[in-house]
């Protein structure tokens, strides 16, 4: 289940080892992205390219939409 955090807890994660997913489509991430970032753009976003993953770590889900 999705559960929305703020910029703290986002710190917290990722020092426990949780992976940062944007989805944005690949020219957004390349323009800009957070350190460590995994590109899987939402339109790709499947069992396939989620394998990408582990799953023995959580992962934080994100997109930056400046439009």
């Amino acid at each position: 289940m999705p559960t929305n955090i703020d910029r703290h807890e986002l710190q917290r994660l990722l020092t426990e080892g949780a992976q940062l997913v944007e989805v944005l489509e690949p020219r957004s991430y390349e323009e800009e992205h957070l350190p460590g970032a995994i590109s899987i753009p939402l339109k790709r976003l499947n069992r396939e390219t989620a394998a990408r993953l582990d799953a023995g770590r959580a992962f934080i889900v994100y997109c930056w939409d400046h439009q």
